[in-house]
């Protein structure tokens, strides 16, 4: 029996489930098999993670939302030898943590970057010290009713992007690290959590703009004067000024106002980073960004 996804797929707050703690309601549907998968992918669908780099409309979506459960979730495999497959809902933080532990290096540079492995496929989820294409090797999805296994080089892996196939759903992926010792892997934490020092403490989706080439987004925002805008409960972070943060009751459409605000002041044109969910003439309420991915009339690939 397919479990809870035939049984009663529910009604949810996506807010509930972001870390930006923004966004409308849904139908999600927890999959635990393949078998799940494929019930749940019959109508038009899209896949959340963690709910990092994600904003959602005040109205939700009307398409379900795929959800990898516990099953999909193995931190347990990574036991210390360096080429290791995991499941796509196992959480980051947790597996650099672990890394750490058995000693295994190349996953430093995503200390502290709150998503799920799957997620972090779709993003190539990263900070300046690095990037999970820099151990990824191969990916298996989820596409068409079966599983199959993608070289990493097959998936277009960018600046925080990807382009996996449409409707692709991260399963499992395979990371190749390196051997180390856990002094040395915490060695090189402790330089990446020091950069974090600045990074506001409360709700966030994450950094709200991509760099451009040779720039950096936060400079450019603080430059403009922008820390501490706010539209609503959305503010512009005053310790980093590309974090928007939720003061407590922000709306999504507080946060596209205070976006659309910092767009008009900075004279560099700016790329949103987060994947956007639900608003009405798509990317047309967010002129200059990369358009989402399509399919069965909705973005069907991972947010984190």
């Amino acid at each position: 029996m397919p479990g809870v996804v035939e049984a009663s797929p529910s009604r949810v707050r996506l807010g509930d489930l972001t870390t930006l703690k923004v966004g409308g309601p849904a139908e999600l549907w927890l999959v635990e098999s393949d078998a799940d998968l494929a019930a749940a992918t019959l109508e038009p669908y899209r896949v959340l993670g963690a709910g990092s780099n994600l904003l959602v409309a005040d109205a939700g979506v009307p398409e379900r939302v795929v959800r990898l459960g516990r099953s999909f979730a193995t931190l347990e495999a990574m036991n210390g030898a360096p080429d290791v497959w995991l499941g796509a809902a196992t959480p980051l933080p947790g597996l650099v943590r672990r890394a750490q532990r058995v000693g295994l290096s190349g996953l430093e540079g995503l200390l502290g970057v709150p998503a799920v492995v799957g997620g972090a496929v779709a993003m190539n989820a990263g900070t300046r010290f690095g990037q999970l294409s820099d151990t990824l090797r191969e990916v298996e999805v989820f596409v068409d009713g079966a599983r199959e296994v993608l070289p990493a080089d097959a998936i277009g892996l960018g600046y925080r992007r990807s382009a996996l196939p449409p409707g692709a759903i991260v399963t499992r992926v395979r990371l190749a690290l390196t051997p180390s010792t856990p002094e040395r892997v915490q060695h090189a934490m402790d330089a990446v959590d020091a950069a974090r020092a600045g990074q506001p403490k409360v709700k966030s989706a994450g950094c709200a703009f991509k760099n451009p080439a040779g720039d950096s987004a936060g400079r450019l925002i603080d430059a403009a004067g922008l820390k501490g805008l706010r539209v609503g409960d959305a503010m512009i972070a005053h310790e980093h000024a590309n974090f928007i943060i939720n003061l407590g009751a922000a709306s999504a459409a507080d946060v596209v106002a205070l976006i659309e605000a910092v767009r008009a002041r900075v004279t560099v044109p700016l790329e949103l980073e987060w994947r956007r969910w639900g608003f009405p003439g798509g990317e047309r309420a967010f002129p200059g960004t990369t358009p989402e991915p399509r399919g069965a009339g909705a973005d069907r690939r991972p947010a984190r």
